[in-house]
């Protein structure tokens, strides 16, 4: 998994991380009991048995192995809608707001921060690249002008869809973690998909101002 640059990348890592722990354990719950039944209760030789001694209608055990995945199934969907109650939940008041306009085959990002508006837009062969500060909640609009799409920074672990008609919202807290990350499309949507790329630069506070004061009112 690549390193989360948001909080809300560490809430998915850990329900992951948690999610194998608990599929490995059961593994090697399961796998241990098909060798103890291959080691234990194969058919002996010089023995006069068809088959060995077999259980049946044993109430304790079938109790056991229907409760047993029930409280198993139970405990996987309280983590799960733990977790995407708090990586969908958005705020009234973001510290940035950014309209997502995917189209064949690039990207638009409206910023809107402080009564300020900066405008970026792409093309297949330049990306277009999206400035955010910081430390602060950025809540995206995600909108398309023709078909499908999907808004994906592998650094989020987290995508969303970009659909005609439909108003798809989510926020992300980014964390203290500067850098340059890669974004792309995530759903096929004509020929030029693999060109529909773009890059996420996380600045600092006061680079991020800087920016903004430099850049608002256009596009570019």
């Amino acid at each position: 998994m690549p390193d989360g640059v948001t909080k809300e990348a560490g809430i998915v890592q850990n329900l992951w991380n948690g999610a194998w722990i608990a599929s490995l354990a059961v593994g090697v719950v399961v796998w241990g009991l098909i060798l103890w039944a291959c080691a234990f209760h194969r058919r002996r030789k010089n023995t006069t048995e068809a088959l060995p001694p077999q259980v049946r209608y044993n109430l304790p055990i079938e109790i056991l192995y229907t409760t047993v995945p029930i409280i198993m199934v139970a405990v996987f969907f309280y983590f799960t809608a733990r977790d995407e109650n708090a990586i969908t939940a958005v705020s009234a008041n973001p510290d940035v707001k950014v309209k997502v306009e995917g189209f064949q085959w690039s990207w638009r990002f409206t910023s809107q921060v402080g009564g300020k508006t900066v405008s970026v837009v792409g093309t297949p062969a330049q990306k277009p690249q999206l400035v955010l500060p910081l430390n602060k909640k950025v809540q995206f609009d995600l909108v398309s002008q023709d078909v499908n799409h999907s808004f994906w920074v592998p650094a989020f672990l987290f995508k969303r869809d970009v659909i005609p008609g439909v108003k798809n919202v989510f926020e992300i807290n980014t964390i203290d973690k500067a850098g340059v990350f890669a974004g792309r499309c995530a759903e096929l949507c004509g020929v030029d998909h693999s060109r529909m790329l773009f890059t996420v630069k996380l600045v600092p506070q006061a680079e991020y101002d800087q920016y903004i004061a430099s850049q608002a009112g256009s596009a570019k």
